[in-house]
């Protein structure tokens, strides 16, 4: 099993923003993290990639508890946070080399990411003069260029124009033939694009947990209500 969470709760200066959270996915799944604003989904991710300490319950990555073995653990994560913080007066094949230097793993492994992400044309260009969808791939490539089992992102697809929208969705969903990839978003047209699985959060709370099979009317209905 790459992630195990078991009955994860967390507070927040007092407020509880999840409660008893309990999942499990392995290589092949691509969970779609799914509700509205303030449900608790950036919070889950953090988490899973042992940025944030959980005030109960545990989180297993590919059997190994990410309290206690964190720095091991997150060498099998990649993670696109939400704000995507890049060092914007870095060129970005400056910038991937950093990131190959921090992992310890050879620099030519950013041309394979400039090539799967689409960053040909502005490899040799600061990342501060880039638009939205080029920072968003270049966040990916430094999610994936360690070649991680495990992929958290968190927001992949926000600020993408159409052409952009469906070049991400391609690597996101080639990439989950042999990872396992937990994505977040507001839109659920999204979910059912890239995903074979959804989780539904609302208020902190696990309220469904669904092969996209088996996403009928009903339960997009209440999503739906859920986000009103």
């Amino acid at each position: 099993m790459s992630i195990q969470v078991n009955n994860i709760s967390k507070t927040f200066d007092g407020k509880k923003v999840l409660s008893s959270i309990n999942f499990k996915a392995e290589a092949g799944d691509i969970i779609g993290l799914i509700g509205p604003n303030g449900a608790g989904k950036s919070t889950i991710m953090k988490i899973i990639t042992g940025l944030y300490p959980p005030n109960e319950g545990t989180v297993y990555i590919c059997g190994e508890n990410i309290q206690i073995n964190t720095a091991n653990s997150q060498k099998k994560i990649g993670y696109l946070a939400e704000e995507n913080p890049l060092y914007q007066d870095m060129y970005v094949s400056e910038f991937l080399e950093f990131i190959c230097d921090i992992h310890k793993i050879n620099s030519n492994k950013v041309k394979e990411m400039i090539d799967l992400t689409g960053l040909i044309k502005v490899k040799n260009q600061k990342i501060k003069t880039l638009s939205k969808g080029f920072k968003q791939r270049v966040g990916i490539a430094q999610a994936l260029i360690h070649n991680p089992d495990i992929i958290i992102l968190d927001e992949p697809t926000s600020g993408l124009d159409p052409k952009q929208l469906i070049e991400i969705r391609k690597i996101i969903t080639n990439l989950g033939k042999d990872k396992t990839i937990i994505l977040s978003t507001h839109i659920l047209q999204e979910v059912e694009a890239m995903c074979n699985r959804i989780i539904i959060i609302n208020q902190g709370k696990l309220i469904i947990d669904e092969k996209i099979q088996t996403f009928d009317k009903k339960i997009e209905e209440k999503f739906l209500q859920l986000i009103k």
